[in-house]
């Protein structure tokens, strides 16, 4: 799959997001090494605390499908500045998918490809448990 498809998926995906307090919708796309593709949109609770952003859902589907191992993501929202991951997210996208690719995205059309690494330049992660 090339980025521009996968981009289009988090935008297709975007628009099931339940964002009914915030209006805030936005959608991803996770690409794994097999080539399936597994999106995610944000899905919002009266509480805001137990609301799921759209990257965390798509990883919770691929990893609950098998995958193990992931090549990029796109993630899609309806702001002017292309809009990153959350600090929660990208915890979760470093421990389960590594230093993947991230397209960033809108709707008027502009994109920009980082990887996760430069958005958590020192993450945590399981190597500091070890003793």
């Amino acid at each position: 799959m090339n980025a521009m498809e996968l981009t289009q998926a988090a935008r297709q995906a975007r628009e099931r997001a339940r964002a009914r307090f915030s209006g805030f919708r936005v959608g991803s796309a996770l690409e794994a090494a097999s080539g399936a593709v597994y999106t995610g949109c944000n899905i919002e609770n009266a509480t805001y605390g137990l609301t799921v952003c759209a990257e965390r859902v798509a990883v919770w589907k691929a990893v609950s499908e098998g995958e193990g191992q992931f090549l990029r993501m796109a993630v899609v929202a309806d702001t002017a500045a292309l809009t990153p991951p959350c600090g929660p997210c990208r915890q979760i996208l470093w421990e389960f998918c590594g230093n993947l690719e991230i397209i960033l995205a809108n709707l008027g059309g502009q994109s920009e490809t980082i990887r996760l690494a430069e958005l958590l330049p020192r993450p945590f992660d399981a190597s500091f448990l070890e003793k």
